[in-house]
């Protein structure tokens, strides 16, 4: 009796034990795609699983139909127009309908307008648009690199929401009581930017408002103080890369060569891709973004009173092409910034 009963126990800690090894593992089935000759480590893993559950919560809106020019600009019908206004004013009034459902399909146009004035400046959304708009103008223009023809509009990061689902403020992590140790240096918690790992709270403001050098290993033999990295910001560095990850629902051979992670010569063309996107979300958290900090209210900013940030996830989501490629662009060339 006795011995069944210690078996017994050693089975249940047995069982604990597997279930805390494998809690930080998704379950098959996977997918594994070769990208490059045999024994060039370039094995590309998806779980299929997990994407399809992505792909069934798109709910891409159909194009609102084309509507023929009325030959008068939106200027000279509407006041106060300060951007668009050179658009026919039947294309501004489609563009307007567009944006309500992309962003704001409950509230409607009280989301950025005062009532039935129109012209009035008195809601501060209608000056956030107007910047969203020049940076999604800014994004389909000067940043093909990464987004290529498809490009973006606001459904892409709004899906339906006020507030895109994916977004950071800077955040230094939990902070133990008192002493001299009261600070973590944003380490040795479970990260959710890095899939709960213990690397840095935060990988966002040194690289994607900061212009921190992402790098794991020196371009010296010895260290000289300049060229190789310290630890946390090789730490920083892997906790950035774990979020990229997350985000595009991708394994490290998606961009990296895992012979020699840092070698350009054997990556894939995506690394190319992936290092126009980290200076775009940086030079558009910069110039767009963070001026808006002092326009936002109160509720609108973050924990230390910063303005609400993007990453990569706020465009991808999980999928390593934003709603999985979909291209809404086409219908609404007034967002390429060639109108």
């Amino acid at each position: 009796m006795i011995r069944r009963l210690k078996t017994a126990r050693l089975m249940q800690m047995l069982s604990l034990l597997m279930v805390v090894f494998l809690a930080g593992c998704e379950r098959p089935p996977v997918d594994s795609e070769q990208q490059g000759f045999r024994g060039t480590g370039m094995v590309d893993v998806t779980n299929p699983r997990l994407a399809s559950d992505l792909l069934e919560q798109l709910n891409i809106p159909d194009p609102l139909p084309a509507v023929q020019p009325s030959g008068t600009l939106a200027s000279e019908v509407y006041e106060n127009v300060q951007i668009l206004g050179d658009l026919d004013v039947a294309e501004f009034n489609r563009f307007m309908a567009a944006i309500t459902e992309w962003v704001s399909p409950d509230e409607g146009c009280a989301y950025c307008h005062q009532g039935a004035n129109f012209a009035a400046e008195g809601v501060y959304t209608k000056t956030v648009t107007r910047r969203m708009i020049q940076m999604t103008q800014d994004i389909n223009s000067n940043w093909s690199n990464h987004v290529g023809a498809t490009g973006v509009t606001c459904y892409t990061c709004h899906e339906g929401q006020n507030l895109p689902s994916e977004i950071w403020y800077e955040n230094p992590g939990p902070q133990r009581a008192g002493g001299f140790t009261a600070s973590t240096a944003g380490q040795n918690y479970p990260a959710p930017a890095a899939a709960d790992s213990s690397l840095p709270y935060d990988p966002f403001s040194p690289f994607l408002l900061g212009d921190m050098e992402i790098r794991v290993v020196g371009d010296t033999a010895l260290p000289d103080g300049t060229t190789l990295p310290a630890t946390k910001q090789t730490e920083e560095t892997y906790s950035l890369m774990m979020h990229m990850s997350d985000a595009l629902g991708v394994n490290c051979t998606y961009c990296h060569n895992s012979r020699s992670f840092g070698a350009w010569e054997g990556s894939s063309p995506a690394r190319v891709t992936a290092w126009y996107g980290i200076r775009m979300a940086r030079g558009l958290n910069n110039e767009y973004i963070e001026p808006l900090t002092g326009v936002l209210p109160e509720n609108r900013l973050g924990p230390l009173g910063d303005a609400p940030k993007i990453n990569c996830a706020t465009c991808h989501q999980g999928l390593n092409l934003p709603l999985n490629g979909a291209d809404m662009l086409q219908y609404h060339s007034v967002l390429s910034g060639d109108d």
